[in-house]
């Protein structure tokens, strides 16, 4: 029974960084207000190495639809400047010599719904993973019925336990779906 509990607990863990990934993607996912994480995947050369905003750079929020990034060596303000317009943000930074301001716009409705449809499309994909996920435990778990390493009664609750695992993981995307939704629809 110790590898069924191996097993389980294994896939849980590759069950909750697929959740980790759904939050990191809708923190990089555009709801009307400033924040940091907007710029997460924008990176920017540096000597040569592609390198994240935040790893050059101060970025702070000192308004609700501002965001202020502060280049730790001035020579990086135009490489930054162009990965923001590169970027799919849409938004145009404002830079002063000193720093980069950007304005966060207030999102049209009919904007607001495609954001909405992309947010449910990653969290379709989250549980499309988690799924999976317990497909591949259910059929470790059936080789080893098969292989009369584990009883069939071991199985069945093995795969009765996975099946609560993928049910609560399913359920924590679709409630992490619904907050980014009323976040983006939120005016």
């Amino acid at each position: 029974m110790g590898s069924i509990a191996g097993i389980q607990s294994d896939h849980e863990s590759r069950m909750k960084k697929t959740i980790d990934i759904l939050r990191s993607d809708y923190a990089s996912i555009r709801a009307g207000r400033a924040t940091p994480a907007l710029l997460d995947k924008i990176t920017v050369e540096y000597y040569g190495t592609p390198t994240p905003i935040n790893q050059v750079a101060n970025i702070s929020v000192p308004e609700p639809r501002v965001i202020v990034i502060q280049p730790w060596e001035k020579n990086l303000l135009k490489s930054i400047e162009k990965a923001i317009l590169k970027s799919d943000l849409g938004l145009n930074p404002n830079n002063d010599g000193i720093i980069i301001r950007l304005a966060i716009p207030q999102l049209t409705e009919q904007r607001r719904q495609e954001i909405v449809k992309v947010v449910k499309k990653k969290c379709e994909e989250c549980k499309v993973v988690v799924r999976n996920i317990r497909r591949d435990a259910n059929d470790i778990i059936k080789k080893e019925e098969k292989d009369k390493t584990v009883s069939e009664d071991e199985a069945k609750k093995a795969q009765d336990a996975m099946q609560k695992i993928t049910d609560k993981y399913v359920k924590e995307a679709d409630q992490i779906c619904q907050q980014k939704e009323k976040e983006v629809m939120e005016v």
